[in-house]
């Protein structure tokens, strides 16, 4: 009887310790994980931007009155001022049309020195301004508009315009820098300063 009480006891821990080794393996087993996707990349590569255009702006003195174009003009610095000296400013920047033959820089440079600096005087600005007014055509005339004869100036008194061979004179200037287009008119440099017939200098 205790020969076979310890054979079963042989028998129980032979039993338990498998037990508890198919526990350990078990627990010893490699994991299988399902393989999970990988998340999807948010992260979006730049995308590069549309072009923008840029016009280049346009400058053009058709959106100018004649005065403003003479204003900025070079050429024509004399007479700038001689119109302010006259108050004429405002006329010019009205509707028109107006045809202005400016005379240039050289042009007023070419009258004797008395002669201009006495005009630019206070009490001679009635002077000015008839002698600036019969550079003025109240119309206006582009190189293609002229033809030769005679046109009434805003001074009252008419100024001969004579052509040839494309070259055009104004009372015996001529026309150095033509055509030049403005918002109320046109604008043609000239090379002399127009005096009218009438004037008593």
């Amino acid at each position: 009887m205790l020969q076979r009480n310890r054979v079963f006891k042989k028998f129980l821990l032979s039993a338990a310790g498998l037990g508890v080794f198919a526990t350990l393996a078990a627990c010893n087993q490699p994991q299988t994980t399902s393989e999970v996707a990988p998340a999807p990349d948010t992260t979006q590569a730049p995308t590069a931007e549309a072009p923008t255009t840029t016009q280049a702006p346009q400058t053009t003195t058709a959106d100018e009155t004649v005065a403003e174009v003479i204003s900025d003009n070079e050429s024509f610095s004399i007479l700038e001022e001689a119109i302010g000296e006259a108050g004429l400013e405002s006329t010019l920047a009205q509707a028109g049309p107006y045809t202005i033959f400016a005379p240039t820089d050289e042009a007023f440079r070419a009258l004797p020195p008395e002669t201009l600096e006495a005009l630019r005087q206070p009490e001679n600005r009635d002077k000015l301004q008839q002698i600036l007014s019969y550079h003025v055509v109240p119309n206006s005339l582009t190189s293609a508009d002229i033809t030769p004869g005679e046109v009434e100036t805003v001074a009252g008194a008419p100024v001969n315009i004579a052509t040839d061979a494309g070259q055009v004179t104004v009372g015996g200037a001529t026309v150095t820098e033509p055509d030049i287009q403005a918002s109320n008119g046109v604008v043609h440099g000239i090379d002399q300063v127009l005096l009218p017939p009438d004037l008593q200098l």
